[in-house]
């Protein structure tokens, strides 16, 4: 056998360095076509890890029941003095003294001013000498009609002379009765020179001075008192809410409170409830045609005196009562572009159903349900951002009145706006 040899090459010698980067680049792309293999072959066959579903979202729900419910009217009044009198002078005269403190409570009959009496004395004395001489004149013309009828018997006077005795004596007798009449008006107008206090009640400030002249019957009243328990609170109501009212009266959704003793409860300027509950005393029976409201009047006691006449109050009165009425939470309530209401509602299989309701009025932070749901529903009051229609989730009962978002009535808005109303109406 024989064996040969080649000699060896030159570049054989060196390192090959085309042939290695085309060899790493071989080898580079072969670990991505193992790792695309890999994760190919990963999508492919099914994971065994189980898939996590989210949880029904949480809402506060409300569960509607049927309830009696009286339905009440808040409206605007102005309290009035019960008893108001004008001190005025009945007998003219000069000032002299001033009896009372301005502001005070005074008595009936009890002196507020005292006049200067001294021309009215010396009228009474001159009233008394007058009914002591009319007396006397009686007393001689009686004594002469006594004896005149007498006489006539006898013939002694002549039928005349007796008739114009016993005529002269009836005159004395008059002129007697004229005299104690005069008297008794000087005596009076003596009375008058002290002024009393009509009625009970807390004076106002007096007009008068002393010194001041004052004159009988005077335009100006000196003082002015009046009495502030009870008071009377005039409020007004709409014909068009009366004549609602009156309708659904009529078709049986409201049973009717009856008599005029119907409680009324006071909302004061501030906001603040008043603590004495009223009575209704009064209903007009005449629409004012410049206002077309109809005028209300209630009694209301007044012990601590913090109602004072002219203030602007707010009456809730019952008009009526529904006996199985549904209240909505007024923030469960939203309206489309149009004004329709809708509600959301949690069905029986916890599905979010979208309603659409007709409500009434308002009743506190309620609205009175027309038509649209049933006792028992539930609708949906908090959550709403987490869930829409068509949604499964967890519905957790929740106090109607729990965060409630509606707006109570500005007592002093509605006194501003009764205000404007009287001033217009003057």
């Amino acid at each position: 056998m024989t064996f040969s040899f080649a000699a060896p090459r030159a570049d054989h010698c060196l390192p090959d360095t085309t042939s290695t980067a085309q060899h790493l680049q071989r080898k580079g792309s072969w670990v991505a076509m193992t790792l695309l293999a890999l994760v190919l072959s990963g999508c492919g066959k099914p994971s065994n890890a189980p898939v996590t579903q989210p949880e029904p979202a949480k809402v506060g729900v409300v569960v509607l029941q049927k309830q009696s419910q009286t339905l009440d009217s808040l409206l605007p009044g102005l309290t009035v003095a019960f008893l108001r009198a004008e001190v005025r002078p009945q007998v003219s005269g000069i000032v002299q003294k001033r009896l009372f403190t301005e502001g005070g409570m005074v008595k009936q009959g009890q002196p507020l001013y005292q006049l200067d009496a001294a021309s009215l004395r010396a009228a009474e004395a001159s009233a008394a000498a007058a009914l002591a001489k009319a007396q006397a004149s009686q007393k001689t013309w009686e004594a002469t009609a006594r004896r005149n009828a007498e006489l006539v018997k006898i013939a002694a006077i002549s039928q005349q002379a007796f008739e114009e005795s016993q005529a002269a004596a009836q005159q004395a007798q008059a002129d007697v009765a004229v005299a104690k009449a005069s008297l008794e008006n000087a005596r009076i107008n003596l009375k008058y020179s002290r002024i009393e206090a009509p009625i009970s009640g807390r004076i106002s400030l007096s007009a008068v001075t002393p010194g001041a002249l004052v004159t009988a019957n005077q335009t100006a009243p000196l003082t002015d008192i009046v009495q502030l328990d009870p008071m009377y609170v005039d409020f007004t109501q709409s014909s068009a809410e009366l004549l609602q009212l009156r309708n659904d009266w009529a078709a049986g959704r409201y049973q009717k409170i009856e008599g005029q003793q119907m409680p009324v409860r006071l909302q004061l300027e501030d906001g603040s409830a008043y603590p004495h509950e009223g009575k209704l005393q009064f209903a007009g029976l005449i629409v004012n045609s410049t206002m077309g409201t109809v005028t209300l009047r209630a009694v209301v006691p007044n012990p601590d005196g913090v109602l004072m006449p002219g203030m602007f109050v707010q009456a809730q009165l019952p008009t009526g009562l529904a006996p199985e009425a549904i209240l909505v939470p007024q923030r469960s309530v939203s309206r489309d572009l149009t004004g329709r209401a809708s509600v959301l509602v949690v069905n029986t299989d916890d599905t979010v159903e979208k309603r659409t309701v007709e409500l009434g009025r308002a009743i506190g932070t309620h609205w009175l349900l027309d038509k649209g749901l049933e006792a028992g529903e539930r609708v949906v009051i908090d959550g709403f951002q987490r869930i829409k229609p068509g949604d499964k989730v967890t519905a957790v009962e929740t106090p109607a009145n729990a965060k409630s978002q509606a707006q109570p009535v500005d007592p002093q808005a509605a006194a501003a706006r009764l205000r404007a109303a009287v001033a217009n109406g003057k």
